[in-house]
């Protein structure tokens, strides 16, 4: 599923080719025909997005929102717009760009009240400036929930999916099982400024590097990462390879409907010292 990262930089790019101008909205696929009609020959007034949902604005105080889900694109191109091929649920263009999106989970024209909703049942997200860690720490550190899952939580920590999960875990050396109310403040806090600092760089460059650079591949002598998803990390997807660091085996397991990755040596299971 895209990251926040990819929202955001989608947003952006989608802000720089329609914004201030009237667009083509329509469906070729037609299932969002009527919303597509009612913004026809606007113009876009702003495209932002909130952890993984995205907003693209028209007078009135109407949205298209969108979800993109475990499969979703919206991709931009040059040009009026070429014949639609495949599913295009809705296309956006002008004179230069069009962008079609395709298989997203929801795609829907709100007013401002619902997009207030949305964006209010999600916790804090690391990309938005002026974001309060504190918030987030507030909920952590109350729960027994293991960290894992409450990082996936979007009520919690909004934008972060499973590669940042995986991966930013391993960097803090924390189990994925750990109780989220087993971590100290300055544990926490130190995950999320490097966490703001991944997905910054995520928004920069539109993919995912989290390897520091005594483990990158120049640096070790290995081959770049061959994966769907780019950039080279350090146990997202690498189940039964040698950990970058230690060398032990990458481990996964299922939690809450997703795949945990972990290195049992440099992730090793928490202990508590409470004394029963």
């Amino acid at each position: 599923m895209p990251e926040g990262h990819t929202l955001l930089r989608l947003a952006n790019d989608l802000d720089a080719a329609f914004a201030g101008g009237p667009v083509r909205v329509t469906s070729p696929q037609g299932r969002f025909a009527a919303d597509a009609a009612q913004v026809d020959g606007s113009p876009v007034l702003a495209a932002t997005s909130a952890g993984k949902h995205l907003f693209v604005e028209f007078p009135g105080e109407r949205f298209i929102h969108v979800h993109l889900g475990l499969i979703g694109k919206f991709d931009l191109h040059p040009g009026p717009g070429a014949v639609p091929v495949g599913q295009v649920r809705l296309r956006i263009a002008n004179a230069s760009t069009y962008a079609d999106l395709r298989g997203a989970t929801q795609c829907d024209l709100i007013g401002i009240e619902k997009r207030d909703a949305i964006i209010g049942q999600l916790g804090e997200d690391p990309l938005k400036p002026g974001a309060d860690p504190e918030k987030v720490w507030a909920r952590i550190s109350r729960s027994q929930r293991p960290i894992g899952d409450l990082l996936m939580d979007q009520t919690v920590l909004a934008g972060v999916g499973n590669v940042y999960r995986a991966e930013i875990l391993f960097r803090h050396k924390l189990h994925p099982l750990r109780p989220g109310r087993s971590l100290r403040r300055t544990q926490f806090l130190a995950l999320w400024a490097d966490l703001v600092e991944l997905m910054q760089y995520g928004v920069a460059t539109g993919r995912i590097d989290t390897v520091r650079p005594e483990h990158t591949p120049e640096a070790m002598g290995r081959p770049p990462r061959k994966d769907d998803h780019g950039g080279e990390v350090y146990v997202y997807r690498r189940h039964g390879q040698e950990c970058l660091v230690c060398g032990s085996r990458v481990r996964t397991e299922v939690l809450v409907g997703r795949n945990l990755f972990w290195c049992p040596r440099c992730q090793p299971v928490f202990r508590s010292r409470a004394v029963g």
